[in-house]
């Protein structure tokens, strides 16, 4: 069996799989400049503020600071915690992501969503090897 994302369409509904999120969460998820994020179920960790970006109807994140108590280490010990968006707490599960395929998809929606002259060199930064290799998918817990 295919690790492949499959939509079925159901008349007038469209059925994702469990672990995505529905159409008008990636909505507010692609509009928003910044979502907050809590890493860690048990952590103490407090919520910052991230940039973010859809692709493929998935959700992803970078740390463009690669801290010994940041967002991304926590996630590696907890990959449990929560997204904001807005007054709503989402509990969601941080997944690394492997593929180099997505890395280059998710470098290009950085650049596309964050093109702003304060934000190109951060997006610059974030799309290089280090930051990229922090690529994380926040999935639906």
């Amino acid at each position: 069996m295919s690790n492949l994302p499959i939509s079925k369409n159901n008349g007038d509904q469209t059925i994702k799989p469990k672990n995505r999120f529905p159409n008008d969460i990636l909505a507010v998820i692609q509009k928003d400049k910044i979502i907050g994020i809590r890493a860690g179920k048990e952590s103490t960790h407090r919520v910052i503020g991230v940039w973010v970006v859809v692709v493929e109807g998935r959700v992803f994140i970078r740390s463009w600071s690669i801290k010994p108590r940041s967002w991304w280490r926590t996630f590696l010990e907890d990959p449990y915690g929560s997204m904001f968006l807005g007054e709503r707490e989402i509990p969601i599960r941080a997944v690394h992501t492997r593929s180099e395929r997505l890395k280059d998809l998710v470098s290009q929606a950085y650049q596309e969503k964050y093109h702003t002259p304060g934000s190109i060199q951060f997006v610059k930064d974030m799309s290089r090897k280090k930051s990229r290799d922090t690529t994380t998918e926040l999935v639906p817990f």
